[in-house]
């Protein structure tokens, strides 16, 4: 049995989880709404304040798809019930971040400031040289957050750009001058 997937999933207080046909499982909560059609070949049931997730055979595919569809179906639960974030830190002379409305305005060196639109449910907030992405839905907020550090990625000879608050850069020596 898969570690993962045997394990059943709490449902806490003022979260509601409906399991429909085809497995499309809708999870209710205090923050929100997240819904989701699972692998078919899955078996979920709720039974009491907890959801649990069996397979029907030992097939490979099917190991693999155990484990996943608790794991999706428990980052649904905790996203509804205190959501995500990812924070990113902008390094560099002249790099500077900014917030208009519902637009990211990034500074980054380049000859134009980058604009970027927060998407459908994740919302971003610039403190200092901190950029935090927050959201219910983990998948949204961690895309978010990658296109947002793909704009300038760190560099390694200076740290400039943009990085992960808990990311450790890879530092390299710069070249030396002739004797």
């Amino acid at each position: 049995m898969s570690r993962i997937g045997r394990m059943p999933i709490a449902v806490p207080a003022g979260v509601t989880v409906d399991i429909a046909e085809n497995n499309q499982v809708t999870v209710k909560g205090p923050k929100g709404t997240l819904s989701r059609v699972l692998p078919a070949e899955m078996d979920i049931k709720l039974e009491g304040d907890q959801v649990v997730v069996t397979r029907p055979n030992d097939l490979k595919k099917m190991k693999s798809l155990h484990g996943l569809t608790r794991t999706l179906i428990n980052n649904m639960v905790v996203g509804v019930t205190d959501g995500y974030t990812k924070e990113l830190e902008v390094n560099g002379v002249g790099y500077r971040a900014a917030k208009q409305g519902k637009k990211l305005v990034l500074n980054l060196g380049y000859s134009h400031p980058v604009e970027m639109e927060d998407p459908e449910g994740v919302e971003s907030s610039v403190d200092g040289n901190k950029i935090i992405v927050s959201g219910i839905n983990k998948e949204k907020v961690g895309q978010y957050a990658a296109e947002i550090r793909e704009k300038r990625k760190p560099e390694p000879y200076k740290g400039k750009g943009i990085k992960y608050a808990d990311e450790v850069i890879r530092r390299k020596v710069g070249k030396t001058g002739k004797k």
